[in-house]
């Protein structure tokens, strides 16, 4: 008997939100460890050297999305060869791109702290974080290739088992370096390198297994043949720069926080991870249409896509609702138990209205980018960070007699547009492409 439509989402989902889950609380444990240290620089530190490492490292996270569309697609054709295959090239491009970021580390950290323009004290803790997270970069990639590739297929059980043990790990490991050992933000570094190696060689063995009940072979031409990957890069190329923009925002607004100084940026960081748990959240039924949707598109049931699309919208909305509600009434109790500095937690209340209106506004964007990514639509999914850039920066431009208000306006009004943005495309392509035509297997669909 078939599964109905909203309970396979459901079935996708839960493990990928519960192993979601992991990764904010994992955020929350090393605010929480560095933000009750008796000096607000280690968090501000921390917080810079985080947002660094969202540029170098998921500035790559079209090693993740890109497997996922591309994997639902093959599994949709019952091409059990391209699934080994696409597996072998995005291990490959991992792991170069990996060693390429520790070879041109120096100059990259160097970079990336200037533009985030923190104190001076807050930046040499964030060098010393970012001198030992690098090390982790092969790692870190090529654990987005692997939890992208399990997802394509479905398995989001093995994703909620990769993540799982690596935050854990990371988390214990923070404890233990941070209030045992009393190694603060070097601490928090290294806790998060162990982890990740951890957590490859891990996701390896579970590889192995899956290895031996799929059919097919690997085409191993096509991991020494650059003309090979063409299809990889063409897909994931518009992803990349989406990705940057996302993260040049993210980044932008930590920076100018921090220009506000380290109680600011510190407050920022703590309402910055009301917001990231709810992105998990929602990422959760993202991720289910993702491997849905890009199953349908393989199979060109479009029937299919239009029903992963409508129980995924479903679930999302009352996701984000519950998220607000949550924020506005336990607001400040959470922000007290990630800070007892008295005023990194008035600043931090002073502008959680903006964060409890959040989820409401970015929830389209979060379900509607697992709609293109499944459909392997990136170019859209690149435009509409570029619409938002357009209107975020003037704004805060416009903004800035508001000071720390008007960031948060700015930012909000990125997070709107981008969601306006993928629903203009989303309701243009769904009368006039997604339906009753042939799915094209490879790139957008016609």
């Amino acid at each position: 008997m078939p599964i109905a439509p909203h309970r396979r989402i459901w079935l996708l989902a839960w493990p990928i939100i519960l192993s979601n889950i992991t990764v904010p609380l994992l955020g929350l444990v090393d605010t929480a460890v560095v933000g009750h240290l008796p000096d607000s620089r280690y968090l501000a530190g921390v917080t810079l050297g985080a947002t660094l490492f969202g540029f170098l490292y998921w500035g790559f996270g079209f090693l993740r999305m890109g497997t996922t569309g591309l994997t639902a697609q093959a599994l949709g054709r019952g091409d059990d060869s391209q699934v080994r295959t696409l597996l072998g090239q995005s291990l490959v491009l991992a792991v170069a791109i990996g060693v390429a970021l520790i070879l041109f580390s120096r100059p990259l950290i160097e970079l990336g702290l200037w533009l985030l323009d923190g104190s001076e004290a807050a930046t040499g803790l964030a060098r010393e974080y970012a001198r030992i997270r690098i090390v982790s970069a092969p790692a870190v990639l090529a654990n987005y290739a692997i939890l992208g590739w399990f997802l394509g297929q479905q398995n989001s059980r093995v994703t909620l088992m990769i993540l799982v043990l690596t935050n854990t790990i990371n988390i214990l490991l923070d404890l233990w370096f941070v209030i045992g050992l009393g190694m603060t933000s070097k601490g928090v570094a290294l806790a998060s390198a162990i982890a990740d190696y951890s957590a490859l060689a891990f996701g390896l063995w579970l590889v192995g297994r899956q290895l031996r009940g799929l059919g097919g072979r690997l085409d191993r031409q096509a991991l020494r043949r650059p003309a090979a990957y063409g299809e990889l890069i063409r897909v994931n190329g518009h992803l990349f720069v989406r990705t940057l923009g996302l993260l040049f925002a993210m980044a932008f607004f930590t920076a100018q926080g921090a220009s506000q100084g380290d109680t600011i940026l510190a407050a920022n960081a703590v309402l910055l991870q009301f917001i990231m748990l709810t992105s998990y959240g929602l990422d959760g039924f993202a991720h289910a249409a993702e491997a849905l949707t890009g199953r349908a598109v393989g199979r060109g049931r479009w029937d299919e896509f239009r029903a992963a699309v409508a129980g995924a919208t479903r679930f999302s909305l009352v996701t984000a609702a519950l998220a607000s509600l949550a924020f506005w009434l336990g607001g400040p109790t959470l922000i007290a138990l990630l800070t007892d500095l008295p005023e990194v937690r008035a600043n931090a209340a002073h502008y959680l209205p903006w964060v409890i209106l959040m989820p409401l506004l970015a929830v389209w964007s979060y379900l509607l980018d697992g709609v293109f990514i499944g459909a392997t639509a990136s170019r859209e999914m690149r435009n509409s960070i570029f619409v938002a850039l357009a209107a975020y920066l003037p704004a805060w431009w416009l903004a800035q007699g508001l000071g720390n208000h008007g960031l948060w306006l700015a930012f909000t009004l990125f997070t709107l547009v981008r969601s306006a943005t993928l629903g203009a495309y989303y309701l243009h392509y769904r009368r006039h492409r997604w339906r009753d035509a042939p799915a094209r297997p490879q790139g957008r669909p016609r």
